[in-house]
């Protein structure tokens, strides 16, 4: 038999779903191997929990090999490389070469995209990341009140609720709060350069995201397209619209395909990596991606009987 070895590049959820299956589905002969930098899985899904406290932190983590099939080789290393006309990667740890090769390696936060974002990381906090969603959850708890300002810095960005969501979320965590009166202390603001919430979803979804946000007490201000921060002063400055002052910032930073994604020439000139809706390949031969990474268009608007 022709002994072929297929390499995942990302041990988020896509990339563990498909080592498990290809290792499920193909003969032994064939090895599959998944490159991960992290030796533990954060469940990405629960960090909106762990930001309220409302889920310890080692109860969303397992370590990786645990996750795995028997017959997965898992190599803890980052990908630093990706060498398409030799079929090989470059990893912290060794080369590898590859049959085929599956890029699951998620979008990366890129703060210094927004002049002043990237400044004083400890200035501003995020969900998006475990350890960034640990330092908001203390951030919260040590909290006196004012305005919290949580900015969707630019688009797309993956998860496309999680805003709306965090936004309910952190009023709510401070509507129980008893302490010192803390209730009436706490302003909950939400600005994006959206025209609505979820635009993908159509205006009436949109309306009801929008009329939930407003019972929660929470500012929704769309079309805020931000263009700088100023940690010091603690303002936020908007294309066309007045600045705004805030005493925490909560922001989901702009994404973009991981740097050695976009040097081996797989992505566009958004930044993403198009693919074949159906297949999942790439415009290189067996070479696939998958998530948040990848650029595929969907039929206009959601509806629940257009597939997506």
């Amino acid at each position: 038999m022709n002994t072929k070895t297929i390499v995942i590049l990302g041990g988020g959820v896509g990339g563990i779903v498909v080592a498990n299956e290809l290792r499920r589905k193909l003969p032994h002969e064939h090895k599959v191997v998944l490159v991960e930098k992290n030796a533990e899985h954060a469940f990405a899904p629960s960090f909106l929990w762990l930001m309220t406290g409302d889920r310890k932190a080692d109860k969303i983590t397992k370590p990786i090999r645990t996750l795995v099939r028997s017959g997965v080789e898992v190599i803890h290393a980052e990908a630093t490389g990706i060498d398409i006309p030799h079929r090989s990667i470059t990893t912290t740890a060794r080369t590898l070469t590859y049959d085929y090769l599956v890029i699951a390696l998620g979008a990366e936060l890129a703060p210094e995209l927004i002049p002043g974002l990237a400044d004083a990381p400890e200035a501003h906090y995020s969900f998006y990341t475990f350890e960034g969603t640990k330092k908001l959850q203390q951030a919260l708890l040590d909290f006196k009140g004012g305005n919290i300002a949580l900015v969707v810095s630019a688009l797309p960005y993956k998860c496309p609720g999680a805003p709306h969501e965090a936004a309910m979320l952190v009023a709510n965590y401070f509507s129980r709060q008893g302490r010192d009166g803390l209730k009436d202390k706490v302003n909950v603001h939400l600005y994006t350069p959206e025209p609505q919430p979820m635009p993908v979803a159509g205006p009436q979804l949109g309306e009801a995201v929008k009329q939930m946000l407003t019972s929660k007490g929470i500012a929704f201000h769309p079309l805020h397209k931000l263009t700088s921060v100023d940690s010091q002063n603690h303002t936020l400055s908007f294309d066309g619209k007045e600045s705004a002052r805030y005493d925490m910032l909560i922001a989901i930073p702009p994404h973009r395909a991981p740097r050695i994604v976009r040097d081996a020439g797989l992505s566009n000139e958004a930044g993403w990596v198009p693919v074949d809706r159906s297949t999942l390949k790439t415009k290189y031969e067996n070479v696939y991606a998958i998530g948040d990474i990848t650029a595929i268009s969907i039929p206009g608007r959601w509806k629940p009987d257009v597939p997506m």
